[in-house]
């Protein structure tokens, strides 16, 4: 039977994703109603700037006051897109707290304070959905938590920002700089006028703690999540690169420990093989590899930014939460059962790609390969150029902790002989 009464849904923030749900829940009224099983409506849309021109969203929606549009008794499900932590926080806990689910694209409000918020949910029996989140329309969140849930998740390895990756897509193809490529892809759109969140890592930090949270059913903050930023990759990585057979991405890796006793999850640039199947995400595309121990190798690909993808992944959380609403339940919350430890980077065992400039003449490399010896990490690889007393010497390691590595770079440094290091970089993938 149709439920004739409509479920009722608050939107906050009507930028480029809100508008794009107001205008699917408005075009697609008919198809979401069927696949429901009730009409959902439009009751209010809060925004900052009531001014604005926004096309097709009906103006008499629009409100300022987004607290008492949470606080309305009749809503039943909140849409948040206004993104940061406040008042998005405070808005999402008046919502559960006055009867309402919630629908979130708020990652860097989830990766700090997602803990928090499934207990309030929980309290008030509420639900909360934010597949949005994490890798823009890529069906992800749903399948680690659900599909995956009577599996073991050992890894989880991906693209998840598109800005970078269209970024280092262009140093790579093209052979530009770094400067050149961000400015390209500001121009496009596809780079913030400040795009700290995004090169620096943030971003996909904040992806890397909920993606680690759901895949490990435990609890990683944001401030849990090693981060490097790519904007000191250079042409000169990727020549380098491309003579090993390799090109380079800024990852999001989450890893279970080989003994399962914790887990480690990092962000930062790595050079991968051109075998490997992320090394074929060109521009703005997400892609993410998932390694569980029944189900195997699974990837995740697809647009991971933009109005109409991530409004998607907002739509489908939408239908679920409004469906829940109707048999008078709630869908999976926080699985934190584990509590496994966040181990530091340090623990980590990874490789290294060091690239350093030093004097043209005998016993260098003796000396290099010396400091490696001392600090129990292995070559694999070694290439020496040398020209009117200058060289550059590019190793390649064997896996070992990152500490162990991070400690070899410092005494590389000290030495006479290594007049620079231009570039560390590690080597995943393989």
């Amino acid at each position: 039977m149709m439920r004739t009464r409509p479920l009722k849904v608050a939107l906050l923030g009507c930028g480029v994703v809100g508008s794009e749900v107001a205008r699917i829940m408005t075009t697609h009224a008919a198809d979401l109603t069927a696949r429901i099983g009730a009409p959902v409506e439009l009751a209010g849309i809060a925004v900052r700037r009531p001014g604005r021109v926004r096309a097709g969203v009906p103006e008499e929606l629009i409100t300022t006051d987004a607290t008492a549009l949470v606080k309305r008794g009749d809503i039943d499900v909140v849409v948040e897109v206004i993104g940061g932590i406040e008042p998005a926080r405070a808005l999402i806990t008046t919502a559960f707290e006055h009867g309402a689910s919630v629908v979130s694209a708020n990652k860097a409000l989830l990766a700090g304070d997602g803990a928090a918020l499934h207990a309030k949910a929980e309290e008030y029996g509420a639900d909360l959905y934010y597949e949005a989140a994490v890798a823009g329309a890529i069906p992800l969140v749903r399948p680690l938590r659900e599909s995956l849930a009577g599996d073991k998740v050992n890894r989880v390895l991906g693209i998840v920002n598109g800005t970078t990756n269209f970024i280092l897509d262009k140093m790579d193809s093209s052979g530009a700089g770094y400067s050149e490529a961000l400015d390209e892809a500001t121009a496009l759109g596809y780079a913030e006028a400040d795009p700290t969140a995004d090169v620096e890592g943030f971003d996909a930090a904040a992806k890397a703690a909920i993606l680690a949270g759901i895949a490990f059913h435990t609890r990683v903050r944001l401030d849990d999540v090693y981060r490097e930023g790519m904007t000191e990759v250079t042409a000169a990585d990727f020549a380098s690169a491309k003579r090993m057979g390799c090109t380079i991405k800024l990852l999001a890796i989450c890893e279970r420990a080989a003994d399962g006793r914790s887990v480690t999850a990092r962000v930062h640039p790595a050079m991968i093989p051109l075998s490997h199947p992320l090394a074929s995400v060109r521009e703005a595309y997400n892609a993410v590899f998932v390694e569980a121990e029944a189900a195997g190798r699974l990837m995740f690909y697809g647009p991971g930014a933009g109005g109409s993808p991530t409004a998607s992944a907002v739509l489908g959380d939408l239908v679920a939460v409004c469906r829940n609403k109707l048999a008078e339940s709630t869908g999976p919350g926080e699985s934190a059962y584990t509590r496994l430890p966040v181990s530091p980077m340090g623990d980590v065992v990874t490789r290294y790609h060091i690239s350093l400039d030093v004097a043209d003449k005998p016993g260098v490399l003796a000396q290099v390969a010396t400091v490696f010896a001392e600090h129990d990490v292995s070559i694999d690889t070694v290439r020496q150029t040398g020209k009117d007393g200058e060289a550059s010497l590019v190793v390649v390691t064997h896996r070992a902790p990152d500490a162990a590595l991070s400690a070899t770079v410092g005494a590389l440094r000290n030495l006479d002989t290594v007049r620079g290091v231009a570039s560390i970089m590690r080597v995943e993938g393989e």
